[in-house]
């Protein structure tokens, strides 16, 4: 009999982060846990378009303060079209709760971030997640 791991749901990824080196080491290592990044972006104007369109985004990390604009903007355009969004910030907004299916603060360890998306993915799914990392506030499952 062979054990396998259970196969992800939440695979496809949307990081919205304005910090280079942040943005740079995160779509490093989540690619390296084999996750897809549909795309690594710094702007509001960026992110609208890419949501609006039919690219199929399983999770959006995005920080709350963007270069041109709010991150809770980016969140709201991706509640509305139905995808999770996790906040990945120093300062959980106070809509978070409304928005997203959890708040990750910075700074955070690689292992908590990925942590985290399987926290947001077993609840998802219905099932109570096997760990929170630090750092990470996990709400009611929010699409």
């Amino acid at each position: 009999m062979l054990f396998g791991k259970k196969k992800r749901q939440i695979v496809r990824l949307l990081v919205v982060e304005d910090e280079p080196l942040v943005a740079f080491d995160t779509e490093y290592f989540l690619a390296e846990a084999k996750f897809t990044i549909v795309a690594t972006i710094d702007r509001v104007a960026d992110a609208l378009p890419i949501l609006a369109s039919d690219t199929v985004i399983d999770l959006v990390l995005v920080d709350v303060n963007l270069a041109d604009g709010s991150g809770i903007d980016v969140a709201r355009a991706a509640h509305a079209r139905g995808v999770l969004v996790m906040f990945v910030t120093g300062s959980c907004p106070v809509e978070a709760t409304t928005l997203a299916a959890g708040c990750m603060a910075k700074p955070y360890a690689p292992r908590d971030l990925i942590a985290a998306i399987e926290a947001i993915e077993a609840t998802r799914a219905g099932s109570k997640p096997k760990r929170v990392p630090y750092g990470f506030t996990l709400f009611e499952a929010k699409a």
